[in-house]
């Protein structure tokens, strides 16, 4: 993961407030650590992130906001509001655009993932459209809820629920994180971009242990424009 400080006010965040936490900015920069999900080992134990010398996105504290609103919007749903995950699909590919913020530490944490081959056609790397349908291949947007773990055809995963209208078919659709090959950092160095999922949040091979550790269960994934 690609660590760095993130601006928010973070009791705010705890007790309800979007707008209020956008708009306060910067704590410290410092490595996250969190519990780890069943199936996962030690974080210990996980190998240096491959993503560390990838870029991060920039983080734009509308898609905060919107991820905040989220947040109270789905409350009785989200049953854990201390750490939450945003998926900024404004940025490329080629850059850290899921972005982890503890809410305790007042932290961000950057790491590629794919988007879906139907949000993207041509494979230019950029997501060109959202899509709720089956069969579309394609991303979603909109606030999804951490579930149970399992293990599929990728691999050790984790279920999403979609908890909107453009992404409440995620769990008939298959939506799930999951890790893959052509989300590893490296294929960035012989294609500039990273491969494609079937509308999957696919991150890295060795980010998967730290993905689960710090999302568990109950929280938000919330992935969007800015």
């Amino acid at each position: 993961m690609t660590d760095r400080s993130f601006p928010i006010d973070r009791r705010a965040l705890m007790l309800s407030g979007t707008a209020t936490a956008a708009a306060a900015l910067l704590g410290r920069s410092s490595a996250v650590t969190a519990p780890l999900a069943p199936h996962a080992r030690s974080v210990g134990t996980v190998p240096p992130s491959a993503s560390a010398s990838v870029a991060p996105a920039s983080f734009d504290p509308t898609l905060l906001g919107k991820a905040l609103a989220a947040l109270d919007r789905h409350a009785g749903a989200i049953a854990h509001r201390d750490r939450i995950a945003i998926v900024d699909f404004s940025a490329p590919s080629s850059e850290a655009r899921l972005h982890f913020l503890d809410v305790i530490k007042g932290e961000r944490s950057s790491l590629l993932v794919a988007h879906g081959a139907g949000s993207d056609p041509g494979h230019t790397g950029f997501l060109q459209r959202f899509s709720n349908d089956f069969g579309s291949n394609a991303s979603s947007e909109g606030a999804f809820l951490t579930d149970d773990y399992y293990v599929g055809k990728h691999g050790r995963s984790q279920r999403l629920a979609g908890l909107d209208p453009t992404n409440d078919n995620a769990r008939g659709r298959a939506i799930v994180i999951h890790s893959a090959w052509y989300a590893n950092a490296d294929i960035l160095a012989a294609h500039g971009k990273l491969g494609r999922s079937q509308g999957c949040f696919a991150v890295g091979e060795h980010e998967l242990d730290r993905v689960f550790g710090f999302l568990g269960e109950g929280r938000l994934l919330y992935a969007a424009k800015a």
